[in-house]
């Protein structure tokens, strides 16, 4: 099990659909939350791309320094940049790092905003030039590890002697991420990419995709890592995280709900008709399946549902997910960099045993907590026997 966190370039705010309780998301903050995060055990940081985003590979380039051993999961744009450009982009930021990129190939799903970015590709015509896009980005740098050029000659995209003479720590290149729901999308993972996300939707929506790509992945003789996308909302017990969700929506009027849900209409991507579904873009119908919540997807779009409740009932619904074939889970809360904490603290200890020893912090030495009385020493607790009081 890996646990990735979110690094909100589009902005963070204690409430959705308003102005008030929003913060400046500026390189301090962003730097905050990446080390944050780094220090507490978290494996990676979901950058997002788009319009409404700072540039993912700037603010990640940004970060290395700041960072030990996160992993970044920064996006390919296929027609948007040139595959040749991109690898070459990849091997750098893979060697600055030493080893620490990762890619999500992103095929966009707004066509206004794509246009915006110079791409005049219906939903069809994108795929088909991500296909092409992805098999040139491979093979340029699966072929510097031994200094080869690479040829192809497609219906969309062509290079002739492309070559990377700075290979790539990772081998044969950084692991390719991605995500879709469409019939062109599961084929174009099925054949290509690594890693599959879906955001959070049910379980059984969720096992009917993996079953899917499954069955499809190895009808091509490949074997596909999953992951899934998702917010929390966890606190000490279910009822502050109900209300906690409760508060995150209230200042949500119903104007603001349309004006979202009308521009989420007009896009052609398919998960984001299946996010929309889910509630209807209506609040007294939010919670789709047992602690899992629509309401960030009444406004914000992409992944629009968030896991809700105490440490305990989040832990387990990870674990449902898990044991459809889920080893990724991307989380994020609202606020950022204050529910990164909340998560790690809450949620780690009751983790599988692995994934809770790979999160546990190193062995320090002296007192833990605030001093009682100038004199006492509060009682230290590793996350093995917190995970025995809590089983």
């Amino acid at each position: 099990m890996n646990i990735f966190w979110f690094i909100p370039t589009h902005g963070d705010s204690r409430y959705l659909g308003t102005s008030k309780g929003a913060r400046q998301v500026d390189h301090a903050y962003m730097k905050q939350i990446a080390v944050a995060v780094d220090n507490l055990g978290y494996d990676g940081v979901l950058i997002p791309t788009g319009r409404s985003c700072e540039d993912p590979w700037i603010t990640a380039a940004s970060l290395i320094d700041a960072t030990k051993q996160l992993k970044f999961l920064v996006a390919l744009r296929p027609g948007i940049t040139t595959p040749a450009l991109a690898a070459r982009m990849a091997a750098t930021f893979d060697r600055l790092s030493n080893g620490r990129i990762l890619l999500n190939l992103v095929t966009g799903g707004d066509e206004q905003e794509l246009k915006g970015d110079g791409l005049y590709e219906d939903h069809r015509a994108r795929y088909q030039t991500a296909s092409e896009y992805v098999k040139i980005w491979r093979e340029i740098l699966t072929r510097s590890h031994t200094g080869e050029s690479f040829t192809f000659h497609g219906e969309r995209l062509s290079v002739d002697d492309a070559k990377l003479l700075y290979p790539p720590v990772q081998k044969p290149y950084p692991p390719l991420w991605f995500g879709g729901s469409s019939a062109d999308a599961t084929e174009l993972a099925a054949e290509q990419v690594d890693t599959y996300l879906t955001w959070g939707e049910p379980p059984a929506a969720v096992k009917e995709k993996i079953d899917h790509l499954k069955a499809k992945a190895a009808a091509k003789g490949r074997i596909l890592n999953y992951g899934i996308r998702l917010h929390v909302i966890v606190r000490e017990t279910n009822e502050q995280a109900w209300a906690a969700a409760d508060e995150l929506i209230q200042y949500l009027d119903d104007a603001t709900i349309a004006a979202a849900q009308k521009k989420f209409a007009e896009m052609d991507s398919v998960g984001q008709q299946r996010m929309a579904a889910l509630h209807g873009g209506r609040k007294d119908q939010l919670e789709i399946s047992p602690n899992l919540w629509a309401g960030i997807g009444l406004v914000r779009g992409g992944a629009g549902t968030a896991l809700v409740g105490d440490p305990e009932t989040v832990a387990a619904r990870i674990q449902e997910y898990a044991d459809l074939g889920i080893d990724t889970f991307i989380f994020s809360g609202y606020p950022h960099l204050e529910e990164s904490i909340r998560f790690a603290e809450l949620v780690f200890p009751l983790l599988p045993l692995k994934t809770r020893e790979k999160l546990a912090q190193p062995h320090l030495t002296g007192p833990f907590g605030e001093i009682i009385a100038n004199n006492y020493v509060p009682e230290v607790k590793d996350s093995k026997s917190l995970a025995k009081e809590t089983a």
